[in-house]
Formats: structure tokens, C-alpha cells, sequence
């Protein structure tokens, strides 16, 4: 990448709403970096295609290899360090994180909280992580096992507890801890209930995140009859309104279905019937697989089975550059701003958190 330009001048979130989209070559490097820092996970959940499929060999990303893509970027403003996998079983996270805030990067990733105990979280404290955002699907432990497949929910409850409390204890701000909840219509009553759980656990932010799915041959949880996104009933509606109203009135900052997202990235639906037209993923920001392919966003995953179908590079072969600019993301950025976009980008929606 051009180590002469600098994106620290460059604000994130304005940028990322007002970046032109008319050529097919960006006129400037990404912005953000979505680092898959493992695919393995210890979970099964049921919103996730990696429970039923193999997408590429189990692999942490490499220390070589996570280097090689960071440095890159210099000037680089913001980096997540989770795909499909969590990112906690990953030895070097608290190295990766460090190696990241030294160069002024903001840094945070999700994760499933089954491994937070002290001396992790003391570790990503110390290498000073600015935001860690919990996943925990469900308010019981008989929801959390129908959908994340194992039987860890008073273990995480206990897990975040504990480092919420260390953090008020030492007087740490960061990072700052929020929890999440995917939207899928056969938990969607319990969100009021997931707000007091995330207060009572410490956690002052929560987010409904929109789920996404297959249109064809779902997978688990992940099909079009539990979403809510524009699917949402009067009665689910008085679900989402009441957490907001108990959220507010313990001091936890709540949002749904896409308020917390890349800053400029939680959009409306287009009503002429091309949403993915409002997308700027493709000229502010790169994903990479840890086995070093370059993918769109990392929604895509989620939205097309197969790999092969949008893979833009692979940064153990090419740079950076080379892919940015290559014609394998020059045609992906063509098809996005036609009537037929990509297929993993046609059903994306444009609203989601992750």
C-alpha cells in the first residue's frame, strides 16, 4: 500500500458515509481490516455455517502472516480481529492487539466469553484493546444451548461478570464491554430480559444484531423465517420497545438491528429494489480468512455458501496492493453498483452489527 497516505487525517466515520464509489479503483487504501484471527471455535451454533461445513482448513492465523497484512497498512485506523471462529483460543491475540495499538489503530472483535477468566482478560487489558463485544444470544441457559449448541451460559455470565468487576475495581476503562444478542424471531421476547441480565452482569451497552441467512438450503437457526429484519410483527415490535424502555431507565445504551455497525454502515433499505447499492464495504474495507484469503466483507460467509464464489486475492501470494486494486475486486465494486450484484451481496440488506 502507498505508505505515503495517511488515514489518521481521514475521519473513520465520514469517510465511510461519504467515500466515492463511482470508479472501480478506491481512492484510497482501506480504512479497516477485518483479521480472522482463528477459524476454529468451540462452539456449534446454530446461526453459524461453520457448525455444518468445513469453509477452508482449520488454521490460527499466523504470526508471519498477521504481520505482513498489518504493516501494509500504516496508516491504518481500525482493525477486527474476529471472522469465523473465536478469536480467544488464539494464543498471540493479546501480542496481536498490542502490535495494532502501537501503531494507533483502533482495535476490538467479538467474542463468545467461555475463556474470558482474569488472566486473558488482564492480558487484552495490558495490550489495551478498546472494545470487546460479547456475544451471548440468549437470557437462559435452556435458549443459549438451542442455539450456541453447548451448555456455557452461566459460565460466560460468570466469565463477563468477574471482568466487569476487575475493571471497576482497577479503575480500567478499557475496553469497553457491550452485549449481543442476534435477532431471530424464536428469542425475540426475551430481549427485555437479556437488557436486565447485560445491566446485571455490569455490561452498560447491548446490541440486537441482525441475523443472517441463507435463502437456499438454511442451515439451522439461520433461515428466513426467524428473521425480523423488515419481517418484524406489532407484537415482536412491543418486544424491541420495551427493552429500550427498561434500557433506559438502567443506564444501558441499546440498540437494534443494525444501530452499531461500521460508523456510516447501518443503512436503510433503498426502495428501488437495489439495497446493496448503498455499500461501501468494498472501497473502505478488507477481510482476510486465516489462511490469508481476501474476502469482500465478513457478512459474506453468511449470505453464499462457498468461498470460491467471491475469494478477491490471497495475501500469502499477492500484496495488498495487488488485490485492492486487482481486477478480481475492480469487477466485484462493478457488479455491487449494477442490478446484479454479487450474489452474497444481493440478500445482505444493509443493516447489520457485526
Amino acid at each position: 500500500m502507498d505508505r505515503t497516505a495517511s488515514h489518521r487525517t481521514i475521519d473513520p466515520q465520514r469517510y465511510f458515509e461519504s467515500v466515492a464509489t463511482a470508479s472501480e479503483l478506491p481512492e484510497h487504501e482501506p480504512v479497516c481490516l477485518y483479521l480472522e484471527t482463528t477459524n476454529r471455535c468451540n462452539l456449534l451454533c446454530t446461526t453459524c455455517p461453520r457448525t455444518y461445513e468445513e469453509l477452508e482448513p482449520p488454521a490460527d492465523m499466523s504470526w508471519e502472516l498477521f504481520t505482513s497484512i498489518v504493516d501494509q497498512i500504516p496508516q491504518l485506523a481500525r482493525a477486527v480481529l474476529h471472522g469465523v471462529g473465536e478469536p480467544m483460543l488464539v494464543k498471540n491475540l493479546p501480542r496481536m492487539v498490542r502490535y495494532l495499538k502501537d501503531r494507533g489503530t483502533y482495535v476490538l472483535f467479538n467474542t463468545n466469553g467461555t475463556v474470558l477468566n482474569e488472566r486473558n482478560g488482564r492480558a487484552l487489558i495490558a495490550a489495551g484493546l478498546d472494545e470487546l463485544r460479547v456475544s451471548f444470544d440468549a437470557a437462559n441457559a435452556e435458549s443459549y444451548k438451542a442455539i450456541r449448541g453447548k451448555n456455557f451460559f452461566n459460565r460466560i455470565l460468570k466469565n463477563v461478570r468477574a471482568f466487569r468487576e476487575l475493571q471497576e475495581r482497577e479503575g480500567q476503562q478499557k475496553p469497553r464491554v457491550s452485549a449481543w444478542l442476534t435477532g431471530l424471531r424464536q428469542t425475540v421476547e426475551e430481549l427485555p430480559d437479556f437488557v436486565r441480565l447485560a445491566a446485571a452482569t455490569g455490561i452498560k451497552e447491548v446490541h440486537l444484531q441482525r441475523l443472517v441467512f441463507f435463502n437456499d438450503n438454511a442451515i439451522g437457526l439461520a433461515r428466513p423465517d426467524q428473521a425480523l429484519y423488515e419481517r418484524l410483527s406489532a407484537a415482536e415490535a412491543t418486544h424491541i420497545d420495551r427493552a429500550a424502555a427498561l434500557a433506559k431507565s438502567l443506564g444501558v445504551v441499546f440498540s437494534a438491528s443494525g444501530g452499531a455497525s461500521e460508523p456510516g454502515l447501518s443503512l436503510k433499505r433503498q426502495d428501488n429494489g437495489s439495497p446493496w447499492s448503498l455499500c461501501r464495504r468494498p472501497w473502505t474495507v478488507m477481510y482476510f480468512t486465516a489462511n490469508g484469503r481476501a474476502l469482500p466483507c465478513c457478512i459474506a460467509p453468511f449470505a453464499q455458501r462457498g468461498y470460491e464464489n467471491y475469494t478477491l486475492g490471497d495475501a500469502t501470494q499477492q500484496t495488498l496492493r495487488e488485490i485492492w486494486t486487482g481486477p478480481a475486486y475492480q469487477n466485484f465494486r462493478r457488479a455491487l453498483k449494477s442490478d446484479q450484484p454479487p450474489a452474497a451481496c444481493a440478500g445482505c440488506g444493509l443493516r447489520w452489527s457485526l
